[in-house]
């Protein structure tokens, strides 16, 4: 209970710090016929163009803000509901909007089987990756998913997915050391795809399901994400051309960044 008073009051006073920043940059004049909603939304798109406010960052929910500027709530909400139309914020409510940049969002097409690496250089992205843990495991819950004994072997790793040094998924993946017993010595850092594709074993199809999920307390924070937003849960079994079962991976990747996209014939 104390934790969550204590998230509270945390949360509470990063507000306070966040509207009394924007209170110094943002500057209304009443005197003029230009409306409250489009001076503001103007000035927020001013800051967010000329990087004082980031991608990434939180506005204050629409009360706070309306009143530490001394006008309505509703005149936030349409400067805000303005900036959401041009795509440039997402979220709303009590816990605030997250700025976001629609140019930047990555559309990574579901037609084919990429792993992260190769999808990010393709987008034109320097992909990286900060390794959580990698070690050997039995996991009877996994092995059921490959169908293989409860004493069967994998090599478990939970990475941080980065983008030019932006995280953008945190997953966990378990390998099949019985059809891949190579990766044992696997390189953490490296795309693990490649290495089963060196070896003669690349992947070849698989089956994934994509849908919306809320971010736990440790990925919101590896996203830099304020307060928890949409995210995006993607699970995965990826086979061998043999058909055997090579990888069970689940990755919750920002909802901010991805926009897949499908083409779909009559």
């Amino acid at each position: 209970m104390w934790e969550a008073y204590e998230r509270h009051f945390a949360r509470n006073a990063r507000w306070q710090l966040r509207v009394r920043a924007l209170e110094h940059l943002l500057h209304l004049d009443h005197n003029t016929a230009r409306p409250l909603y489009l001076q503001l939304e103007e000035q927020l798109i001013e800051l967010i163009e000329s990087g004082q406010l980031a991608v990434g960052d939180s506005l204050p929910p629409e009360r706070k803000l309306a009143e530490a500027l001394g006008i309505s709530r509703s005149t936030v909400q349409q400067s805000y509901a303005i900036l959401r139309e041009r795509q440039l914020l997402a979220g709303q409510g009590r816990q605030g909007s997250i700025i976001q940049n629609e140019a930047a969002r990555l559309r990574p097409g579901m037609d084919r089987l990429r792993g992260f690496t190769e999808e990010l250089e393709k987008l034109g992205r320097r992909p990286s990756v900060r390794v959580l843990e990698c070690r050997i495991v039995e996991d009877r819950s996994v092995a059921s998913l490959f169908g293989l004994p409860s004493t069967a072997k994998f090599l478990r790793l939970v990475r941080v997915r980065l983008g030019d040094d932006v995280p953008l998924s945190r997953e966990s993946a378990w390998y099949s050391l019985e059809a891949a017993p190579f990766l044992a010595d696997a390189d953490p850092t490296q795309s693990i795809y490649g290495q089963l594709a060196a070896k003669g074993l690349p992947p070849a199809s698989c089956d994934q399901t994509v849908e919306a999920t809320m971010p736990n307390q440790e990925e919101a924070e590896i996203f830099g994400f304020e307060q928890p937003f949409p995210c995006l849960l993607i699970k995965r079994k990826t086979h061998a051309l043999s058909g055997v079962m090579l990888e069970y991976v689940e990755g919750t990747f920002r909802g901010d960044a991805y926009v897949y996209r499908l083409k779909l014939d009559a």
